[in-house]
């Protein structure tokens, strides 16, 4: 699990919930040693999520108290536009004991530098523009954020939590990025994460080049959801 460690609410879509199912699917094989990968996949293939619960015997214990299942969506334009600003802030909390989701944070933001979203950022993300304009800021956001982590306990010391994104974008790239060119500090907490395309490599001996899609194929899942939408990208991991 180490190798695979980086360092460096509103109302929530109905949509999201299904496709957390994948991110479970594709996640736990990454907590476990690599010879139980291709085991607990079949397990989770054949008998779905919802029978899932019945393999949980099998599984040694998790490193962490939760899993917080993250993804972002950014303006974006083709030639691309700079800076790249974050318009929707997902996150789920997965219980590492039960893999029951627990609670969820999803708030829209907006964006300041580039406030009219582009034709192209719409066709991708599904996001339009009455669904950004006057929503809050980033810094507002991740208030709440701090606020949220708060309140589900996550910044009790004793309490282990990681957040999981796919690719290393999210955290690497485009919060600190941003949040550099607005001047803002980013909370230590979103300095560590498990990078879901290191751990489906580990677990089932293949790098998916295509992301998401190369991932469900390995493990033999149906993709759910739209692919470009923060909040379904974060609960089909991505």
């Amino acid at each position: 699990m180490i190798a695979l460690l980086h360092t460096g609410a509103a109302k929530f879509p109905l949509h999201f919930l299904p496709r957390a199912r994948q991110a479970v699917c594709l996640l736990l094989p990454a907590a476990l040693l690599k010879g139980y990968g291709s085991i607990i996949s079949r397990k989770l293939a054949s008998h779905g999520f919802g029978a899932s619960m019945a393999a949980m015997s099998s599984f040694p214990p998790q490193r962490y108290h939760y899993f917080l299942v993250l993804d972002f969506e950014a303006t974006c334009d083709k030639p691309q536009i700079h800076p790249q600003e974050i318009i929707e802030f997902p996150i789920l909390k997965l219980n590492g004991r039960t893999m029951e989701i627990e609670s969820t944070f999803h708030m829209y933001v907006q964006p300041v530098v580039h406030p009219q979203l582009t034709p192209f950022c719409t066709e991708l993300t599904g996001i339009i523009q009455g669904m950004v304009d006057g929503q809050p800021s980033l810094q507002q956001v991740l208030e709440r954020v701090d606020e949220w982590m708060a309140k589900e306990g996550l910044l009790d010391p004793s309490v282990k939590s990681i957040f999981v994104t796919c690719g290393d974008w999210d955290l690497k790239v485009m919060l600190p990025g941003q949040c550099q060119y607005l001047g803002l500090p980013v909370a230590d907490y979103f300095k560590q994460w498990i990078n879901l395309k290191k751990a489906y490599s580990f677990a089932m001996g293949s790098w998916p080049k295509n992301g998401l899609l190369d991932m469900n194929k390995g493990l033999n899942l149906q993709h759910i959801g739209r692919p470009h939408s923060g909040i379904g990208a974060a609960g089909g991991m991505f």
